[in-house]
């Protein structure tokens, strides 16, 4: 009986020391490939030595809107703060309850037009169209029916006008550069039929005129985790996803699409948390089903800063939102996992998010359950462990301040002493205790699913700092 618990504990053993070998390996490749990628980018930039241009695709910017009174206005000053020269605007007001259409009409002098919406993709119907301008930038507002967040980007693409579109959030700013930045890869390859922007958390940031002028960590210790796992797991695992046409996730805070191919493929998933996700995934669904030559890319130039949550129920519910945005997109294109025809997206993305992304909590849930068994037959060397545990949060610590400390330099973006204590201080509280925290959310985010698959979710908000 012994001998088969300790052979039992032994196969166990050799499963998460290959799980947690994979997974380190791809997070050093990623901090490796992703570090050296923005210190090239900044060497260009240092020398001059980027595509530069007169000509400009004329592209759509979609904000789909809920109850975003609070930011909805600073967010589309930002885009008037734009560099680029041909772009419209259109606000999606889902149906809000709040005065989030009242104070977009109030501050760009906005007024009621007649115009047909032709439905290109499924969404609810309009209840009232706007029109006013900036300068030669049209605003367009529409308050529709509420049907949620993919709803309304669908409306969104019905509306445009233009043969690109971005999507982006309420609650986020863009760089003044970061259109010329993003259409960049489309002007070098035309397969490019979508390409991710790089986004950064907003919370203590100063935006003037498209530009940073102030940068310094906020004091709540939660946004500061937060910076640092964006940075570790989002920034640099997508920078590496890139060089073999890999994403399978633009954020939906801030990203380019060719809208006929998006037209082609239905839309945004109206049944989805994960509307940004399943469309990325469709995409590559569909271009390898039928032999289309295409790419989709990540910028990590083309810089938006978007708010993160400030609270821990807020954060609770927007990382439970994602964890179900991935279980559906990945159920929902199943097709795709262990299918060599359909190449790195198959056997090297799908495999990833399944396994270290879908199934990793409760992965871990069972390797802490088998520590606690093993432990109770005394077939466990409890320093031994511990030391294990503290070498692998040491160097989730390291790869985390290398990714953070990497991207602030390359953004030319200076922290003041005190933020830098802050950073060090934090890291291994993120790594160790963040990182569990976020496991058990991904864990239950199936209570109450069916009841709330559709919901957008209510996030406290708080004001941006930009200025027109």
């Amino acid at each position: 009986m012994m001998d088969s618990i300790k052979l039992f504990f032994d196969y166990v053993s050799l499963f998460f020391i290959l799980y947690l070998l994979i997974y380190s390996t791809f997070l050093f490749l990623s901090v490796a490939v992703g570090t050296s990628v923005l210190y090239k980018q900044l060497q260009m930039r240092q020398m001059k030595n980027e595509l530069k241009h007169d000509y400009y695709i004329p592209i759509s910017i979609i904000v789909p809107a809920y109850n975003e009174e609070i930011t909805v206005v600073d967010t589309v000053i930002s885009l008037l703060n734009s560099k680029y020269k041909l772009f419209e605007i259109i606000v999606v007001d889902d149906g809000s309850q709040d005065n989030t259409s009242r104070v977009l009409i109030d501050y760009f002098d906005l007024h009621e037009i007649q115009r047909p919406i032709r439905k290109l993709i499924s969404c609810k119907p309009e209840e009232a169209c706007y029109l006013g301008f900036r300068g030669n930038i049209p605003i367009t507002l529409i308050r529709k029916k509420n049907g949620g967040k993919a709803d309304s980007l669908n409306m969104g693409i019905n509306a445009s006008q233009f043969p690109y579109f971005i999507c982006m959030d309420a609650d986020s700013m863009l760089q003044d550069d970061a259109l010329e930045k993003i259409i960049q890869p489309v002007l070098e390859n035309r397969d490019v039929i979508a390409c991710g922007g790089l986004v950064n958390i907003a919370n203590g940031v100063t935006l003037k005129n498209g530009k940073v002028t102030k940068y310094k960590l906020p004091n709540n210790i939660l946004i500061i985790m937060q910076a640092l796992e964006y940075n570790r797991s989002f920034l640099a695992s997508r920078i590496l996803l890139d060089q073999f046409n890999g994403n399978l996730i633009i954020s939906g805070a801030f990203g380019l699409f060719r809208k006929d191919m998006v037209v082609n493929v239905g839309g945004y998933d109206h049944s989805t948390l994960g509307e940004d996700m399943e469309l990325v995934v469709k995409l590559h669904l569909f271009c390898r089903s039928h032999n289309i030559p295409y790419s989709i890319k990540y910028e990590p130039d083309a810089i938006c800063w978007s708010q993160a949550p400030e609270t821990m129920s807020d954060l609770i519910k927007q990382r439970r939102r994602w964890h179900l945005g991935l279980f559906q997109s990945l159920v929902k294109h199943r097709k795709l996992f262990a299918k060599p025809k359909y190449g790195v997206v198959s056997i090297t993305s799908y495999t990833y998010y399944l396994f270290y992304e879908l199934f990793s909590p409760f992965i871990e849930l069972f390797g802490l359950l088998t520590i606690m068994l093993a432990f109770s037959f005394n077939l466990i060397n409890v320093p031994f462990m511990i030391l294990f545990y503290l070498i692998y949060a040491g160097f989730g610590a390291i790869l985390s301040l290398t990714a953070f400390f990497a991207r602030i330099h390359t953004q030319n973006l200076k922290l003041e002493l005190g933020d830098v204590i802050k950073v060090i201080s934090l890291c291994l509280l993120e790594n160790a205790g963040l990182r569990l925290v976020i496991a058990f959310v991904r864990m239950t985010a199936f209570i109450k699913y069916k009841k709330k698959k559709k919901h957008w979710g209510k996030i406290t908000r708080q004001k941006l700092n930009t200025d027109l």
